[in-house]
This record gives C-alpha cells, sequence and structure tokens, in this order.
C-alpha cells in the first residue's frame, strides 16, 4: 500500500513533464512553420525584386489602347467597355456604405482591417468611373484613371488577407507599402515611360492572393467566400489577358476586357456577402 501511493507523485511527475514536452513541440512546430511562411514570403518580395532588375524597360505601346470590342453603339465609344465598368459601381457602393457604418454591419474586429476594407471599397468606386472615363478616349493620358484605382482596390484585398490570416501590423506595413509602390510605379510610367514595376504589382496579388489562403489559418468563418471570389479575379485577369481570343471564342458578342470588369464586379459582390455573414472563428491578439 505505502509503495503504490509513494508511487503517485512520479507518475504524477512523469505526466507533467511529458505534458510539457508536447507542448514544447507543438510550440516548435508552430515556430518551424511561422518561419518557413515568413522565408516564403521573403523569398518572393526578393523574387519580385531580382524580376524587376533583370527584366528591359518595358515601354508603351500605341498598341495598349487598342482593345478587340471598339463597337460604337448608342452614339457612346467603345459601348460594352464603358457600360461594364459600372457594375463596380452596383457592388461597391453598398459595401462602401456599410463600411462606413462601423464593424456592426461587417464582421470587422481590428481597426486597420476596416481601413483595408473602405480603400478596397473605395477603389471599386472608383474604378468605375475611372474605366468608363479612359474607355471614352483611350489614351496614356487618362490610363492612369482606369489602373490606378483596381491596383489600390487589388492591393487593399492582398493586404486585408495579410491582417486577417498573418498579423494587424504585417498587414498595415504591407498596404502602406503596396500603396507607395503604386505611386511610385504611376511616376515611373509617365516619367520614365517604364512600365516593369506596375506589371509586377498587378501580378503580385494574383500569385500572393491564392498562396496566402492556403498557407495561413483563417480567423473568421465563411472562408470559403474567398476562395470564389478568388476565383472570380483570376479569372478576370486571365479574360483581359486573353481579351481578343475571348471575343472571337463567343463569336464577337462580349470582350475579354468587358467580362474582365464584370468579373470584378463578382469579386465584389461574393466579399460583401461574406463580410454580411461572417463571425470570429480563431481569436488571436494583435
Amino acid at each position: 500500500m505505502h509503495l503504490a501511493a509513494a508511487d503517485h507523485p512520479h507518475r504524477g511527475g512523469g505526466g507533467r513533464a511529458a505534458l510539457g514536452l508536447g507542448l514544447g513541440h507543438l510550440a516548435a512546430a508552430a515556430l518551424r512553420r511561422e518561419h518557413r511562411r515568413r522565408a516564403l514570403a521573403g523569398g518572393a518580395v526578393l523574387a519580385s525584386a531580382l524580376l524587376l532588375v533583370a527584366t528591359p524597360r518595358l515601354r508603351h505601346s500605341p498598341a495598349l489602347h487598342l482593345f478587340a470590342d471598339m463597337r460604337n453603339l448608342l452614339g457612346v465609344p467603345n459601348t460594352l467597355n464603358v457600360l461594364t465598368a459600372y457594375p463596380l459601381l452596383l457592388a461597391g457602393v453598398p459595401g462602401l456604405v456599410l463600411c462606413l457604418c462601423g464593424s456592426g454591419c461587417f464582421g470587422i474586429s481590428l481597426r486597420w482591417e476596416a481601413l483595408g476594407w473602405f480603400l478596397f471599397y473605395a477603389g471599386n468606386v472608383a474604378a468605375a468611373f475611372g474605366s468608363a472615363y479612359y474607355h471614352l478616349k483611350p489614351d496614356d493620358d487618362r490610363l492612369i484613371w482606369d489602373r490606378l484605382p483596381m491596383m489600390i482596390s487589388a492591393s487593399s484585398m492582398l493586404s486585408i488577407l495579410v491582417i486577417e490570416r498573418v498579423d494587424e501590423r504585417a498587414g498595415l506595413s504591407c498596404l502602406l507599402s503596396l500603396l507607395s509602390l503604386i505611386l511610385v510605379s504611376s511616376a515611373c510610367e509617365r516619367v520614365l515611360d517604364d512600365m516593369r514595376l506596375w506589371v509586377v504589382l498587378n501580378s503580385a496579388p494574383c500569385i500572393a492572393i491564392p498562396a496566402m489562403l492556403f498557407l495561413f489559418p483563417p480567423k473568421y468563418t465563411h472562408s470559403r467566400f474567398w476562395f470564389l471570389a478568388t476565383g472570380f479575379y483570376l479569372l478576370a485577369r486571365f479574360e483581359g489577358l486573353a481579351d481578343r481570343k475571348v471575343y472571337s471564342v463567343n463569336r464577337y458578342f462580349i470582350s475579354g476586357h468587358s467580362l474582365e470588369h464584370l468579373c470584378f464586379a463578382m469579386v465584389t459582390l461574393i466579399l460583401t456577402v461574406m463580410l454580411s455573414f461572417r463571425n470570429v472563428k480563431i481569436v488571436r491578439d494583435s
């Protein structure tokens, strides 16, 4: 009896030691995963910088403003390219209004996350007017009004994911850095006639957003909407690149560029639905 009683402290101490060892292994594994993720992010930034340096200067071309569908219907130049920009307005305004109403309307739990969503919706609303203005008379002087709002919107979407899935401070740094680079890219394009930085910034969300969805766990519920929105975002980019091919495939009914506008509007609509239904899934200190 005495021997059995004497064994209990040793077994209890051994259990606590095993529990502590197990927690230590879990913490070490989580730390290793975090290091791998940060190394991956650093490698992506380095690869982008090397690509920017190694690529020769990319100049403007007059062909940049020659879209597949240049039909003049009802007296409006480039009619469908102009009209398909306005669904961005219809999708963006409700989200912008609800975003301004505060976190009570949307499932937003962090302060800088609210700023990211505001810039995302504001970029979409501005893109509706900017894109329509550009397509009425496509030229170098009007091009910035088409590109700048959409770049702000895409950069905000990427930064929101960083805030949500990594860290609020890292996401804010990402947002401020991308916005600064967007201004620099616009200056390089206008002053130096060099589009390299714009191409890199335009391509980065296409790679970074899907990667983050798979690498980092969601903080909120209804995260499947992110996958759906990302699918439409990538489809929009593809359709924009395959403007003429898409136009010929559907027998010259609607061009790839017009479909690109509609897919961007779908991205905004899907994310608005997500924000309306989601709740905090993982409580994380920021």
